[in-house]
């Protein structure tokens, strides 16, 4: 099944002056997903402050209008990540006229 899904942005800048990015964005539906790399390894997202300053960024995000999604790599890997993208696209698709 060959999914067709808008072209995400890489590296978004959703909130300037902060230097935060989104690993993926879609910005003219206000959708950003994010990879959560390192948690089997003790990696950035999983110490306190890179889970701090996670927590800061998704926040301001949601606050500023934002949908964030969550992935990790093993769901990047077997198609979850991309499979819970595809159901917001299904929704954002069904409430346009």
């Amino acid at each position: 099944m060959t999914l067709k899904l808008p072209v995400p942005v890489r590296e978004w800048e959703f909130r300037v002056g902060r230097n935060w990015r989104a690993d993926f964005a879609w910005p003219e539906y206000r959708l950003i997903l994010e990879i959560e790399g390192g948690i089997h390894s003790r990696g950035r997202h999983t110490r306190a402050q890179g889970f701090a300053n996670d927590v800061e960024k998704y926040n301001e995000a949601a606050l500023g209008g934002w949908v964030v999604l969550r992935a990790t790599g093993e769901m990047v890997r077997d198609g979850r990540a991309i499979g819970v993208v595809a159901r917001f696209f299904d929704k954002s698709y069904k409430a346009r006229p």
